[in-house]
């Protein structure tokens, strides 16, 4: 499919999920794309909130029809889109995806995924926050782990941009996300599992996780070491009595 036609954007929204939540249930064709300069009640994963400077992050919703068993990797192929996008703009990095659908650069959190779907009605929202011009003292102070942006500086942007400028960034990273998504969202699932293996962030580093996903009844912080991805795409974690536990939902935290 082609992403980013028709495309909505906004100086202004609540949220760009919400928004292409209501033109899907609306009949909005598959490929349609909002995006926005500012949030005002973004949305992460764990019902967080995601924030980002007004003009400085690429805001991404997307619209996937015709969901059905060729998308049960959707979680780790769009990571992978964005992953692929983020080194079209700045071919000089390598991210990684820490499970399960987090961007990493250099250890730090590049951008967040939400992916919001109706299977029974077939159609799934594809959710993207990826900071592009966010300074490093722009980040709120309270975040669990350190943030970082594709260009954090402006001699960064300068470097890679042209015309330079947040405004070029954002066009330029929505542009490569619309292709990198055409090409992962139907990919094979061998190719996908491939690839989001070679940038597992966690593979070999021990972890925790919270009770009841996967833990045990009587885990108050299970912990083990990450192991990969079984085929399914849920992670495994060596646990510290030498058992494997499978882990399909919940939160993960590597530890220092």
């Amino acid at each position: 499919m082609s992403f980013g036609h028709p495309h909505r954007h906004y100086r202004l929204t609540d949220s760009t999920n919400g928004r292409a939540r209501e033109l899907v249930e609306a009949g909005a064709p598959p490929g349609t794309v909002v995006t926005a300069e500012e949030q005002s009640a973004g949305r992460g994963r764990q019902g967080r909130v995601w924030t980002a400077p007004a003009g400085k992050g690429l805001l991404y919703s997307a619209v996937l029809r015709g969901l059905d068993e060729r998308h049960a990797l959707l979680p780790l192929s769009v990571p992978l889109a964005v992953c692929e996008a983020a080194e079209q703009l700045r071919p000089d990095i390598e991210c990684q995806v820490k499970w399960p659908n987090d961007v990493w650069l250099d250890e730090r959190k590049l951008a967040g995924i939400l992916i919001e779907a109706k299977p029974q009605d077939g159609w799934a929202v594809i959710g993207v926050g990826l900071n592009l011009t966010v300074a490093p003292d722009e980040f709120p102070s309270d975040l669990k782990w350190p943030a970082t942006s594709l260009f954090p500086d402006a001699c960064s942007v300068e470097a890679h941009m042209t015309p330079k400028g947040s405004t070029r960034a954002r066009e330029e990273a929505c542009q490569a996300l619309n292709r990198a998504l055409d090409r992962w969202v139907d990919a094979e699932r061998d190719e996908t599992l491939a690839a989001w293996r070679s940038r597992d962030a966690l593979r070999g580093r021990e972890i925790s996780w919270q009770k009841g996903a996967g833990a045990g009844s009587g885990a108050s912080e299970p912990r083990g070491t990450a192991e990969g991805i079984d085929d399914s795409g849920d992670l495994l974690v060596r646990r510290l009595d030498g058992d494997i536990a499978v882990l399909g939902a919940g939160e993960v935290h590597l530890r220092l």
